[in-house]
Formats: structure tokens, sequence, C-alpha cells
């Protein structure tokens, strides 16, 4: 069970609400639940991962789905957030169905694994503790002082490496994470847990009955026509609560296992460039560059050309709508940006320019005063449907391809109104590009699309 939820605060601008970091390339060319799609079909008995995420990352979710040969069925939709706790019970009640107990494989869809060798091993001895009735996490041994993370301090050993869990601690100040680092008693929360479906639906039953009722109701009530999109009412009647809290450190059955191998959850844009291939003066660049006289520093630029001189140990990130520069030892800094542009009802916050769809992307150009400019690019063998919504008049241009209407071809160049919902399709072997203008238009006006 893969979870892809979260809002992508600490990784802005290129990180946001409607896209956030898992559904985004930022280690390799693979998307970050991309990768961990890949990764847990090494595990041996593995059956296809299921993946609970936002419904208005539907799209994106989808797509990675498609790409590594799932089905859309395993895909669940929150309709809103309700954190780990309501996910996992959701997942274990899905996996369940049918009458199967099997062990679940809980890992967040965000974190980063060097040694693939490794993390099968451990997830192995795991699933044999898990198979006891033990609920198991996984902790990361330390390198170094880490106070963005929580902790898991070890209690009695079990059997190998295994120990009870003694306690689960909050994020700490600087003076104590260094006496976690020596005390060798403390490890790293990575979020990550297994368990069989029926033991964990039962501890969280005796301390959080509420969440189990809910989650029974909205998978009952699922839309199942595209993945299974749980029942709004009941999903929201749910208590927001972590896995941890809910049930972790109430339990007498918690088990954790170190991790002694590469481990990140790409928690800033610090560790980006830790992660990234450095050129011989320590930096870190992606995209169109021009670095002279710099050093230690991560330059990323995704829309046009970004030059820096003379700086050092500096993060520089270029997007469409906004540009982020700060040293990099403030990296953990990035939320409070985040927190003020909302206060002040920036879009910039939350929403994206470009906005990846099933049918291929969505970019807006303008938007004013009763006015709104979008370039819709539709892949092969895709279609969109365009709407007028509240608009008191749209059109659309072809820019390029050939677009197949209802009413017939239109060529490049061509202008037709939308008056009424059209469907355009894309028959051809490369993409369309149309631009569609709203005048009058609502801020976010609908449109759905489907290949």
């Amino acid at each position: 069970m893969l979870l892809s939820g979260g809002s992508g605060t600490r990784l802005w601008p290129v990180s946001r609400r409607a896209h956030p970091k898992q559904l985004l390339p930022l280690v390799d060319e693979r998307t970050m639940l991309r990768a961990t799609l890949d990764r847990v079909q090494g595990l041996p008995g593995i059956t296809q991962p299921l993946v609970v995420g936002s419904v208005a990352h539907a799209d994106l979710v989808a797509a990675d789905l498609r790409e590594a040969g799932f089905a859309l069925d395993r895909m669940v939709l929150e309709p809103i957030g309700r954190n780990t706790a309501p996910a996992a019970a959701v997942a274990a009640l899905v996996l369940a169905e049918g009458g199967d107990d099997p062990l679940i494989l809980l890992l967040p869809a965000d974190h980063v694994i060097d040694d693939g060798d490794a993390f099968v091993a451990v997830a192995r001895r795991g699933a044999e503790l898990a198979a006891q009735g033990y609920l198991v996490t996984f902790g990361v041994v330390p390198t170094y002082p880490e106070t963005g993370y929580g902790y898991i301090r070890k209690g009695d050993p079990l059997n190998g490496d295994a120990a009870r869990v003694a306690e689960f601690v909050e994020k700490p100040d600087t003076t104590t994470a260094e006496a976690y680092l020596a005390d060798g008693d403390h490890l790293w929360n990575s979020g990550m847990f297994v368990f069989r479906a029926s033991r964990y639906l039962e501890e969280l039953e005796m301390r959080e009955p509420a969440i189990v009722a809910a989650c029974r109701r909205a998978v009952a009530a699922a839309d199942r026509s595209h993945g299974i999109l749980l029942d709004a009412t009941a999903f929201r009647s749910s208590p927001s609560i972590s896995i941890d809290y809910a049930v972790m450190e109430h339990t007498d059955d918690a088990v954790v296992l170190p991790l002694d191998f590469g481990w990140s959850d790409v928690g800033s844009w610090s560790t980006v460039w830790e992660m990234g291939s450095g050129d011989d003066r320590g930096n870190v660049i992606v995209g169109d560059v021009h670095a002279r006289d710099v050093t230690n520093s991560y330059l990323r630029s995704s829309h046009r050309l970004v030059a820096a001189v003379g700086i050092d140990d500096m993060l520089v990130i270029e997007t469409a709508d906004a540009v982020l520069v700060m040293p990099r030892d403030r990296a953990q800094d990035v939320k409070d940006i985040v927190e003020f542009l909302r206060s002040e009802g920036r879009r910039e916050a939350d929403e994206v320019p470009v906005s990846h769809r099933l049918w291929g992307l969505e970019e807006l150009l303008a938007r004013g005063d009763g006015y709104r400019a979008e370039r819709l690019t539709v892949l092969p063998g895709a279609e969109v449907t365009l709407r007028p919504g509240e608009a008191a008049g749209a059109s659309c241009i072809v820019l390029a391809g050939t677009a197949c209407t209802d009413a017939g071809a239109r060529e490049p160049g061509t202008t037709f109104p939308v008056d009424r919902d059209v469907t355009v399709r894309n028959e051809g072997p490369a993409p369309i590009d149309l631009l569609l203008v709203r005048v009058d238009a609502p801020p976010l006006a609908e449109r759905s699309g489907s290949c």
C-alpha cells in the first residue's frame, strides 16, 4: 500500500498542493510515486500495490499506475485528507474484501531508498514479524542530528535486530537531536509500517472506533467507476489522526526494525541538493542555468534562463510563476513562506501554472478581470471536453495538429466557438495544441477529459 497524500509545502515552488512532490520527478526522470511502484515490484510475493491519494490528484496517480502496468482499480481516492490512520484503515478494508487477511506493507510514495536489495531484506524481516501478530515500523539509523524528523526510541530487544518500541518522540531541537545521535537508542521515524490487516483494524477499533466506522461506510458506498472514490460524507466524518498517535504509541505489540542504508524522505531543497550529482564545485544544476563563481549550491530552472554569479551554499529554484532564493541552511523555512502566501490569498502558494491531466497538459497563460486564457496539449489517442461554464463567450484556436470534433476536423489556425460542450479528439500521431479563451469566466472552470 502506497500513501500518496501530502501538500508539498517544503519543496515549494515546484511542489504545491495541486501537484505535490510525490508526483514530481525530483531525483530522476520518474515521479517519486512511479519510483516507489517500481521498487515494490521487486518484493517477493507482493500483490499489485494499492495507492491511496487525493481525488484532486486522480489524473496524476492514474498516469503513474498506467505507465507502471497497473489497473486503475488499484487507486483509492480520498475526497478530503484525513491523515494516515484513516488512509491505512481504508486500505486494510479494501484489501480484505473477499475474506482475505493480507499482510500490508505501508510505504509513503515520496521516499528515496538507495539500496534496493537491503530494502527487500528488511521488508521480508518485517513481514515475518507481522505474520506473528506484531505491528512493525521501520526506524532509520541516524547519520547526523536531524531536527526535521520525529524519532523512535528502542526498547527491549525482541530477537535479532528487532526491538520493542519504547516511545515515539516529536521533532527535537538541535541539542536533543545531538544527544539522540550519541546514545544509539534513537532512530529516525520513517513512517513505513508492515502489519496484518485484521491486527491493524483490531487495534484501531479499540482506540479510535469512529475512524473504523467512518472508513467502513466510506468504502461500502464508494464509487468504483474510475478507481475507488470514497464516499465523501462518510469519510469526512472520520477523525484526522496519524497511525503513530492512533495505534503505535498505545499498542503493546509495536516493534521497530532498523534501516541502516541510504534513505531520505526528500523533505527539503537542501536534501535534493545532497542527493543530486554535483559538479566539481559542489553545484547541482537542473535546467537552463548559467553559473559563474558559484559553489555548493542548487540551481534549478524549469521555465527560463537563470544566471547566478558569486554565490555559495544557496538554493535558487525558478518556475513559471515564482522564484525562491535562500541559503541552504534555511531550507526548512520554505513552509513559512507558503503559509504567508496563503494568508495573503496568493494563488502561487497552492496552484500550478501547468496541470497534468490524463489527456495531456493544461497551462494557464493569462487571466484577469473577466478573462482567462489557457493552452491545452492533447496527447495522441486522447480526448478532452471543452465546456463554456459560466463564460459569456468562449472560443478555441487550434495552434498545432488537427483537432477532431463532431463538426469535423479543425486544422491549425482554425477558430471555433465553445458555446456548448465540445469534445476534441486527437486521432493523429503527435500532440495537438489548443488555445482556449474565456470571457467573464469563473476563476476555476470545470473541465473533464478521458482517454
